[in-house]
């Protein structure tokens, strides 16, 4: 028999999947908007696209959602945080996109 613990996490479960579904469905156009924005002013394809956006959450250590959201503000002419701004610099720079 199961200890009770597994049986509070297996009953969460579904509800901590639909929950990070939800979530998914709500940044999934913005981050998707971010990609055209860079594959637009960059010349790049879908999938250095990608990894431009990932690059820079990572290494500013930024959810991928907030980079995407400031990648797609600066086509209302918003400024890129400089830490976001060099991040997304050195990713497209190793793509050879500069």
């Amino acid at each position: 028999m199961a200890p009770e613990g597994d049986a509070v996490s297996d009953a969460e479960k579904p509800q901590t999947e639909m929950e990070q579904l939800r979530q998914a469905l709500e940044t999934r156009p913005v981050i998707d908007r971010a990609h055209g924005v860079l594959m637009a002013t960059h010349g790049c394809t879908p999938g250095e696209a990608w990894e431009v956006l990932k690059t820079a959450s990572q290494e500013t250590n930024t959810k991928l959602r907030t980079v995407a959201e400031e990648v797609t503000e600066t086509t209302q002419g918003e400024p890129l945080p400089s830490e976001v701004r060099k991040a997304i610099q050195t990713a497209l720079a190793s793509l050879g996109k500069l």
